[in-house]
C-alpha cells in the first residue's frame, strides 16, 4: 500500500484554527446533539468555516460510530459517527480527526457536523 500524501498548509491552501467566542448549538430536528461555548472554528482555503465541538459537549448517547473513513492530506484520517435514530439524514453526519496532523493538532478531541445534515446555530452571548 502506498503511503498517504501529507500536505502542509501554506499560502496556496491556508488553514487557520481559532476559538469561536460564540455559543454553538447543533440540532437535528428538536434534539440538541451538542451545545458549547468552547468551539473551534477551522477555516480551510476558500471553504466555509467548520465549527469543531469539544467531545465533552456532545451527547454521544445519540451517536453511533460507523466504519466510514476519509483522508485529508492536510488534516489526516477522519472517523465518522451517525446520529441515532435520525435515519438517512443522520448517517455519517459527524466526523472527527482522532490523530490530526500537527498543523491542525488543536482539533484533536473535537468533532464536526455536516451542516446539510443538522442545524448549526451560532449565537453571540
Amino acid at each position: 500500500m502506498a503511503e498517504k500524501a501529507v500536505k502542509i498548509p501554506g499560502p496556496d491552501h491556508p488553514i487557520t484554527v481559532g476559538k469561536n467566542p460564540d455559543r454553538v448549538v447543533v440540532r437535528l430536528g428538536d434534539q440538541v446533539i451538542a451545545d458549547t461555548r468552547e468551539a473551534l472554528s477551522l477555516q480551510e482555503a476558500s471553504y466555509p468555516a467548520v465549527q469543531y465541538i469539544p467531545r465533552e459537549d456532545v451527547d454521544f448517547g445519540l451517536l453511533e460510530r460507523t466504519d466510514h473513513a476519509t483522508y485529508c492530506p492536510y488534516k489526516g484520517d477522519a472517523s465518522y459517527y451517525s446520529i441515532l435514530p435520525a435515519g438517512a439524514d443522520g448517517v455519517n453526519a459527524v466526523w472527527t480527526y482522532e490523530q490530526p496532523y500537527d498543523a491542525v493538532a488543536d482539533i484533536r478531541e473535537y468533532v464536526a457536523f455536516y451542516p446539510n445534515k443538522v442545524a448549526i446555530e451560532i449565537t453571540a452571548d
